[in-house]
């Protein structure tokens, strides 16, 4: 459960605990009088104060789990549809909105809040700890179907983060309930206690989640061990802490109800290895031979053994193999090699194709290679058919290698030290990489020109995302030319005179009234 101090969802909790403002400490509990369905306190197995800790420490455990369903949901709306800020801005809105219709809802449950937490904390578990794998496979098998299904994955994540949001939300005051049941106090008091182990929960589930969860056990399997635990404790919680106030047949149907969701959990944690290749097979065909997270990107490396093709995926998109990946690199790096390029610096470009492809002309005297996914590098030297597919370019002695941040990196090279930089980088639309399409990042590849140097930059889509790069280019005071091949686009620029394209190429209509992208007002 996790509920942002000042949100929608707080001011609906509000109104629900409010009726217990003022109370005086030993009063009989809410739901006790005569129109309740209780007619007394709760009857405990351990004294009030043991039992007011245990329902804190499940506060606790549901805020973590409940944080990690919203950012399994942002990264896995990233990873599969891209564009991470818009994807969590909707999946933050919309639940924090259905928190707070979730919390006014649980109003009317609050009579019987014991069953409706233990039936609420089932269905999150469910619900939450299944979301990746339905995102997934959608994704993965109707991804090529058009039409209406083209939309399915954003339509899926709306409904998850609003499923989600309503039931994280119904936990409010369903909890604020069980903790005045077991000793009356002050709604202020009350509500410290709650929000006190709310927040110190999410804390430790946005943690867990970046630095335990994603890299040790992906994200199929994290969601499913998250939805697990909330499934356990919530039952726990209630089946051992509340038991009285449940009816046999209650119980019964709660015990039922989550050793189901734990066995539909537990079931797919199995499965899970065999889910991953099947849907990767549905995406990329049957031939996927390397499928791997490196913390920076997903690689996906299909082919390339026993005389099969080699093709590399970067975040699902086809970066090398068959004709479309060569004539990417040729579109990139053949304009700006027209002229002095002895020294070349290629930012990005861990595969070691853009490489491959700058020493195919004569005169290349060294190529500096600045690459931020040490792991990709590791796979283009020794993988044997991604190294056939760039040609072995990393045992060639003029191919030197920094596993750096190229905006980082760059801020420390000399003044007019490479005659060609190649800015060979992921799409602009990828907000990790947002700030590599910067004013501010190209002011510094102007420095490290020479008097007459090239830059080449893979510029995203052909249409709005390449008039954007072109005009951040010429802000930072480089002649650029904007030019597309096929759907891609590409931005050739210079320092002093303008840079001559080549023939083979469509150059692009001017940016108009496009503006600059700068760091602090991203334009993709």
């Amino acid at each position: 459960m996790w509920v942002t101090e000042g949100s929608p969802g707080v001011t609906y909790g509000h109104f629900v605990i409010e009726p217990h403002a003022s109370a005086p400490s030993g009063a009989p509990p809410p739901g006790s009088g005569p129109g309740g369905p209780r007619s007394g306190p709760v009857r405990l197995p351990v004294r009030p104060g043991t039992g007011r800790l245990l329902v804190l420490a499940g506060v606790f455990v549901c805020a973590a789990c409940g944080l990690v369903y919203e950012l399994e949901l942002v990264a896995f709306a990233s990873y599969l549809i891209g564009d991470s800020v818009t994807q969590a801005s909707v999946v933050l809105s919309v639940m924090v909105f259905a928190m707070g219709v979730g919390s006014l809802a649980a109003k009317r449950l609050r009579g019987f809040a014991a069953g409706a937490f233990g039936a609420v904390e089932a269905a999150l578990a469910l619900v939450g700890g299944g979301s990746a794998m339905v995102l997934y496979a959608v994704f993965a098998w109707t991804g090529d179907w058009g039409g209406p299904w083209a939309h399915a994955p954003r339509v899926l994540l709306v409904a998850f983060s609003l499923g989600i949001g309503l039931l994280i939300g119904a936990e409010v005051p369903l909890l604020m309930e069980l903790i005045q049941r077991i000793r009356r106090q002050d709604a202020g008091g009350a509500v410290a206690d709650l929000f006190a182990a709310d927040y110190v929960g999410a804390l430790v589930g946005g943690l867990a989640f970046p630095f335990l969860l994603l890299p040790f056990l992906g994200q199929l399997t994290g969601s499913l061990l998250t939805g697990t635990v909330n499934a356990v404790v919530g039952a726990a919680l209630v089946l051992g802490l509340f038991r009285r106030d449940l009816s046999r047949r209650a119980r019964h149907l709660l015990l039922a109800a989550n050793v189901t969701v734990i066995a539909v959990l537990g079931t797919a944690g199995v499965l899970v290895d065999d889910f991953e290749r099947a849907a990767r097979h549905a995406v990329y065909g049957a031939d996927v031979r390397v499928a791997e997270r490196t913390g920076v990107q997903e690689v996906v490396l299909v082919g390339g053994t026993g005389g099969r093709p080699a093709a590399l995926y970067l975040n699902g998109r086809l970066r090398a193999g068959g004709g479309e990946g060569r004539r990417y690199h040729e579109a990139l790096v053949r304009p700006a090699m027209t002229g002095a390029h002895a020294r070349v610096l290629i930012l990005g470009g861990g595969d070691g194709l853009a490489a491959a492809e700058v020493l195919r002309y004569g005169g290349v005297r060294r190529v500096d290679l600045i690459a931020l996914d040490a792991r990709l590098v590791t796979m283009a030297r020794h993988d044997p058919g991604l190294s056939a597919l760039n040609g072995h370019v990393y045992e060639d002695p003029r191919v030197r290698v920094t596993t750096r941040e190229a905006f980082r990196e760059l801020r420390g090279v000399a003044a007019g030290t490479y005659d060609v930089v190649i800015a060979d980088l992921p799409d602009p639309r990828d907000t990790a990489g947002t700030k590599l399409y910067s004013q501010e990042f190209y002011g510094l590849v102007r420095r490290v020109l020479t008097a007459g140097g090239r830059l080449g930059v893979h510029a995203g889509a052909a249409g709005r995302e390449l008039a954007t790069v072109a005009v951040t280019v010429r802000a930072a005071g480089l002649r650029a030319v904007p030019y597309a091949v096929g759907e891609r686009g590409f931005v050739l620029a210079g320092r002093g005179v303008r840079p001559w394209v080549g023939g083979g190429v469509r150059v692009a209509p001017p940016g108009g009234d496009v503006p600059p992208s700068t760091l602090v007002h991203p334009r993709y």
